[in-house]
């Protein structure tokens, strides 16, 4: 085996400039950049994603984005097994993997494996919805004496998760913690940096990104979506944004009701992902904003450093 190849990470908080800061050192050091954000993924959801448009990502080659149907199912062992063939491909070529976004499960499944899970079983899944069709929370109930510790990962509320742990309790006797985990991302030396920007400061480029993506047409993006046949009930259509601009269109929402409903769980988002991120130990963490002239520098030098001590 050769020596190992180089691969960056860029993570942190939604809106805290990854997408920027990929782009800044891919111009410098050659690289190619993998997204790693879940919703990006699927094609005709932009506004809501904050997704850049084809011309911001014209100068640099963007791999991962729309790449996806929204009727499609996809997992994050999906997303493993294709950002292992795409960073594999960037690296053949004499490039720079730079895997840039906030969806730290997808993240952690990339580069350190997951537990190996059963197929969907269609049948079983569909007795197990009508089952909660009849009797709500009752999965929930099922799970919490089946696989307690993994009922209490699970909101009560989130149905589909609940019917996939319960899927895989039935058909393997195993609870998810205990399955075997699959192998970790080989051949790579990683480099990650975390963004750190201030709270306070943060809050405030989140509200104004929300209140922007409405005024930018995020209601009409979601009338089209629905208009080309989706019918709101497909995955993306949870996501934030999209689920409270889903809300305004049916009826159940003011405009201003909806806004102020995305600027909140868009705070409360981010806090979840710093927590996952914190966890890493490996994570470099740079205080301030991806476009933060210091975040620059400091980024530029932490791969200046990393080449030269482990490539």
């Amino acid at each position: 085996m050769g020596s190992p190849k180089p691969l960056v990470v860029i993570a942190g908080p939604t809106g805290s400039g990854k997408s920027g800061l990929a782009l800044r050192l891919a111009e410098s050091f050659g690289g190619e950049i993998v997204n790693c954000d879940s919703l990006q993924l699927y094609r005709g959801f932009d506004v809501g994603t904050a997704k850049l448009s084809e011309s911001e990502r014209c100068s640099i080659p963007h791999h991962m984005i729309d790449v996806l149907d929204a009727r499609q199912g996809y997992s994050a062992g999906d997303y493993a097994r294709d950002a292992r063939g795409v960073i594999a491909g960037i690296s053949a070529r004499g490039r720079l993997p730079i895997v840039t976004g906030g969806t730290g499960f997808y993240l952690r499944a990339l580069l350190e494996g997951l537990p190996e899970l059963p197929p969907r079983d269609e049948t079983l899944r569909s007795r197990l919805a009508e089952r909660e069709a009849r009797r709500a929370g009752s999965l929930h109930r099922l799970l919490s004496r089946l696989d307690p510790a993994t009922a209490s990962r699970i909101h009560p509320r989130d149905v589909q998760k609940t019917i996939r742990a319960l899927e895989v309790r039935l058909l393997t006797r195993d609870t998810l913690p205990s399955r075997s985990e699959s192998e970790p991302l080989k051949g790579y030396t990683t480099l990650k940096i975390g963004l750190d920007p201030d709270r306070a400061a943060l809050h405030g480029v989140l509200d104004a990104r929300t209140r922007e993506m409405f005024r930018r047409g995020l209601i009409e993006e979601t009338r089209a979506l629905l208009a080309s046949g989706l019918t709101g009930g497909e995955k993306p259509f949870e996501s934030l944004g999209y689920k409270q601009a889903l809300a305004h269109i049916r009826g159940s929402m003011t405009l201003e009701e909806a806004i102020a409903s995305t600027q909140i769980e868009t705070r409360q988002y981010a806090k979840r992902q710093w927590t996952w991120f914190r966890r890493d130990p490996q994570m470099i963490w740079l205080r301030g904003f991806g476009h933060d002239a210091s975040v620059i520098e400091q980024s530029l030098a932490a791969f200046t450093e990393f080449s030269r001590r482990y490539v």
